[in-house]
């Protein structure tokens, strides 16, 4: 297999004399990179304008659009990609400020819903004005609006051919 020599990426002088790297990492190098800046400045945004985080506030998010404005707590971790004991602490920090609560599923002993409360939904609203400014501001702004539905359609189609159907996925069988 032969690699092709692509555009070098660079952060510093003494990093543009590196290796050139496999073409195929350009792109993904360059996603994982603007991801990681515009979460930093989004989270912190949030935390210094409305003392919140960028993860408290998904959660929230996440709950608003739910159905019943509830979801499993395995469906929630889905959804945030955290960890089942990851989504458990975020959602016990986030009851403890009145803004989630633990329903337990009358169907299954074992699961339990988080469920959105009228404060967290408040809370939301709050924080919601400084979140979308940043979006609009470090996201959206470096998107020319002439490509936001191919930009949409890209980001879509990524996510469709990660996403395995439930005949595919081996914990299933």
């Amino acid at each position: 297999m032969t690699t092709q020599a692509a555009p070098r990426i660079a952060n510093s002088a003494a990093e543009r004399v590196a290796a050139p790297i496999d073409a195929r990492l350009v792109p993904w190098i360059a996603f994982i990179r603007a991801h990681a800046a515009v979460y930093r400045t989004l989270e912190a945004e949030l935390q210094a304008d409305q003392a919140l985080s960028l993860a408290d506030y998904d959660a929230l998010v996440q709950l608003a659009l739910a159905g019943r404005r509830r979801l499993r707590m395995s469906e929630l971790a889905d959804r945030m990609v955290l960890t089942r004991s990851g989504i458990s602490r975020l959602v016990d920090r986030l009851a403890a400020y009145g803004y989630v609560e633990r329903q337990a599923c009358p169907t299954d002993a074992r699961g339990a819903f988080a469920a959105l409360t009228e404060t967290g939904l408040r809370r939301l609203r709050d924080a919601s004005p400084t979140h979308l400014r940043g979006i609009d501001e470090h996201f959206l702004a470096a998107i020319p609006e002439s490509d936001r539905d191919a930009f949409m359609r890209v980001l879509g189609g990524i996510l469709a051919a990660s996403v395995a159907p439930a005949s595919e996925d081996p914990a299933a069988s």
